[in-house]
C-alpha cells in the first residue's frame, strides 16, 4: 500500500529513493452500498443499541433488544473524574492492587497501544505481574485471555486486541484438559477439573472479573464493548472508569478549561477524585458530539459514494453483458453509426450551407480515426443535388463496409475474441481514469459553497457530465482502434523481426566503416589535407599549441608603462 496525493512522492524524494507513480484505483464501493448489495440485511451485536438511528437511516434496518438470557448483576460503578492524567493513573494502580491482593482478576483497557505500554511499564515498577494484549503478538494471546479469568489475573488489553472474548472465571477448563499429555488419564482430568472449581468458586467470591476503562472512548459502544467481557451469563462482575481533564475526548470535543475552573472552584485539588452527575452528563454530551461528527463523516462519504453508484451498476452492468455476449458485431455498428453521427455533426453542421461544410477535414477524420478512404467532394462534384441525409449514410457505410472487409479478410472467430478484449480494455481503462477524475472533483466540490451554490447538487451535475463524457470516449476509442487494428500472424512478426536486425546490422557495420577510416589517418603517397573516399578530411601535420612569447604581468605588479601605478589600476584595467 501507499499513501495518496503525492505524500509518498514526497517521502521518496526525502529518502533519495526513486520516486514511483501513485496507485490507480481500479474499483471502489463503501461498506454502505457493499451491504446493500444483499437481498436480505440482518445481523446480531450486543452494542447496536446505541447506533439504532444510524442503522435506521442508511440500512432501513430496525434494532430490537433481546432480554438476556439470566439476569446480569454486573456492577457498573460511577466514573472517577481526576484532573490530570498523572493523579488517575496513580489511581489505576492502586485499585489494581487492591484487586490482586483480593484476588479478583482484573482486565484493564485502554484506547490505544501507548497507553497500555505506560501502564505496563508503571505495573512493572510496582512489582505487579500482568499480561498485555496489544494485537502484536497473536499466537500468544489466545493463550493470555484463555487465563485471564485466573484468581488475581492482571490483563492489559487495548480496544482492537480480545474484543467479544469470553473470559471464564477461574481460567479456561477446556484448554487445560487440552493441554495434558496424550498419556493422562481420568483421575489426572478430574484433578485438572477439581482445581479449576476451586478457581472459578473463588473468583467468584471476590467479586468476578473486575474491568477498568483508563479512559472513555470515543464511542459508547466500545464502553459498553468493554463492560461486557465481565458479567457474562449471569455471572458476577464490576467495572469502572478512569477520566481526566487531560484526556482526549474532553480535550477535543469537551470544554477541560471550564470544568477544570468549576472544580477547582469548589475546593478539587489535584491528587483529588470526584464523583458527579454533572460531569458524567458533560462526558455523554461529548460522546454524543463524537458519534455525531463521525456520523456525518460516513453521511458526507454515503452521500458521494450513491452518485459513484449509480455510475458503477452502469458500467459493471454492461461488463456483464460484453462478457457474456455471444456476438457483438451488432453492438459495434451501432456504435461506429453513433460515433460517425458525431463526427459528422461537427463537419457538416445541419442548417448550414454545402460551401461551408469542411468536407476535406471530414475526409482526413475518417482516415486517421476509422482508416477508411472517402473523397466527399468528389460525391458532391458528381452528385450536386446530394442531400445532407444521403451523404451521412453514405459516410456511415463506407466506414462499415470497410470493416466488414476486414471482419471476413480475418475470419469471425477472430474478430469477436477481438471485439470483445478491445470493448474490454477500453471500458477498464476509461472507468480507472473516471474514478480518479471523481476522486479530484469530490475534493475540491465544497468550495462551490463559497460561491452560494449547494455542492451537493454541483457534484451529481459534475459527476453526470463526467459520467457522460466518459462513455462518449468509451464508443470513440473502441469503434476507432477496431477499425485501425492490424492483426499479424507469427510469420509475419518473424519476418518483419528478421527484416529489424538485418537493417540494424547495417546501420552498425556502415558506422564502425566510418570510424575506422577517421582512426586510420591518410594513406602515405597522400597530400597533407587530402580528402578521401568517405568525405573526411585528415590532417597530415598536427598544429602546435599557442605560446606566450614574454611574462604574464600579475595584477599588483608595477605596470611595465613606467607610470608608477599597479598594473590593474592601468593598462590592466583597459584591458579588463
Amino acid at each position: 500500500r501507499r499513501w495518496s496525493e503525492g505524500l509518498h512522492q514526497a517521502i521518496e524524494a526525502k529518502e533519495g529513493v526513486r520516486v514511483r507513480e501513485e496507485n490507480q484505483t481500479i474499483a471502489s464501493i463503501t461498506f454502505q452500498n457493499y451491504f446493500r448489495l444483499y437481498k436480505k440485511l440482518s445481523g446480531m451485536t450486543g452494542t447496536a443499541d446505541t447506533e439504532a438511528p444510524e442503522f435506521l437511516q442508511i440500512y432501513n434496518l430496525e434494532v430490537n433488544v433481546i432480554p438476556t438470557h439470566r439476569p446480569m448483576v454486573r456492577k457498573d460503578m460511577p466514573d472517577l473524574v481526576h484532573l490530570t492524567q498523572a493523579d488517575k493513573f496513580k489511581a489505576i494502580v492502586e485499585d489494581i492492587r487492591e484487586c490482586v491482593e483480593r484476588q479478583q482478576p482484573v482486565l484493564v483497557g485502554t484506547t490505544s497501544i501507548e497507553t497500555s505500554e505506560l501502564i505496563s511499564g508503571v505495573l512493572q515498577k510496582e512489582g505487579i505481574a500482568h499480561e498485555v494484549l496489544n494485537a502484536k503478538q497473536n499466537e500468544k494471546e489466545a493463550q493470555i485471555v484463555a487465563q485471564a479469568g485466573r484468581p488475581g489475573a492482571v490483563t492489559i488489553a487495548t480496544n482492537m486486541a480480545g474484543r467479544g472474548t469470553d473470559i471464564v472465571l477461574g481460567g479456561n477448563l477446556e484448554s487445560e484438559l487440552h493441554a495434558l499429555p496424550s498419556e493422562a488419564d481420568d483421575g489426572d482430568r478430574q484433578r485438572v477439573r477439581t482445581e479449576w472449581q476451586q478457581r472459578h468458586d473463588q473468583v467468584i467470591a471476590a467479586g468476578g472479573l473486575h474491568i477498568i476503562g483508563t479512559e472513555r472512548h470515543e464511542s459508547r459502544r466500545i464502553d459498553n464493548q468493554l463492560r461486557g467481557r465481565s458479567g457474562r451469563q449471569g455471572d458476577p462482575g464490576s467495572s469502572r472508569f478512569y477520566l481526566s481533564m487531560e484526556d482526549n475526548l474532553m480535550r477535543i470535543f469537551g470544554d477541560p478549561n471550564f470544568t477544570k475552573r468549576l472544580l477547582s472552584a469548589a475546593g478539587m485539588k489535584e491528587g483529588e477524585v470526584i464523583e458527579s452527575r454533572m460531569l458524567t452528563k458533560r462526558i455523554e454530551a461529548a460522546q454524543r458530539k463524537v458519534e455525531a461528527h463521525n456520523f456525518d463523516i460516513r453521511k458526507q462519504l454515503l452521500l458521494f459514494d450513491d452518485v459513484a453508484n449509480d455510475q458503477r451498476k452502469v458500467i459493471y452492468q454492461q461488463r456483464t453483458e460484453i462478457m457474456g455476449a455471444n456476438e457483438l458485431a451488432p453492438a459495434i455498428r451501432g456504435i461506429q453509426a453513433d460515433v460517425v453521427g458525431r463526427m459528422l455533426d461537427e463537419y457538416l453542421p445541419r442548417n448550414v450551407p454545402h460551401e461551408d461544410w469542411d468536407l476535406d477535414g471530414l475526409r482526413e477524420a475518417i482516415r486517421k480515426d476509422f482508416n477508411a478512404d472517402i473523397d466527399p467532394r468528389n460525391w458532391l462534384a458528381a452528385e450536386p443535388d446530394l442531400d445532407e441525409v444521403t451523404l451521412r449514410e453514405r459516410v456511415i457505410d463506407a466506414v462499415a463496409k470497410n470493416y466488414a472487409v476486414k471482419s471476413e479478410r480475418y475470419g469471425v472467430d477472430l474478430m469477436q475474441a477481438l471485439e470483445k478484449d478491445i470493448m474490454l480494455r477500453t471500458l477498464d481503462q476509461h472507468w480507472r481514469e473516471h474514478l480518479a477524475a471523481m476522486d479530484y472533483l469530490r475534493q475540491g466540490i465544497h468550495l462551490r459553497s463559497y460561491a452560494q451554490k449547494d455542492y451537493r447538487y454541483e457534484y451529481r451535475r459534475e459527476a453526470y457530465e463526467l459520467f457522460a463524457s466518459m462513455l462518449d470516449r468509451v464508443k470513440f476509442d473502441t469503434a476507432s482502434m477496431l477499425t485501425r487494428v492490424e492483426i499479424r500472424s507469427e510469420a509475419e512478426l518473424q519476418r518483419e523481426e528478421e527484416e529489424r536486425q538485418r537493417r540494424l546490422l547495417a546501420a552498425l557495420q556502415a558506422q564502425h566503416a566510418e570510424a575506422q577510416s577517421v582512426l586510420s589517418g591518410p594513406a602515405a603517397d597522400e597530400p597533407a589535407n587530402a580528402q578521401g573516399d568517405d568525405g573526411f578530411t585528415a590532417e597530415a601535420v598536427p598544429q602546435s599549441p599557442v605560446t606566450r612569447g614574454e611574462r604574464k604581468v600579475g595584477r599588483n605588479e608595477p605596470c611595465p608603462c613606467g607610470s608608477g601605478r599597479k598594473y590593474k589600476q592601468c593598462h590592466g584595467a583597459l584591458q579588463a
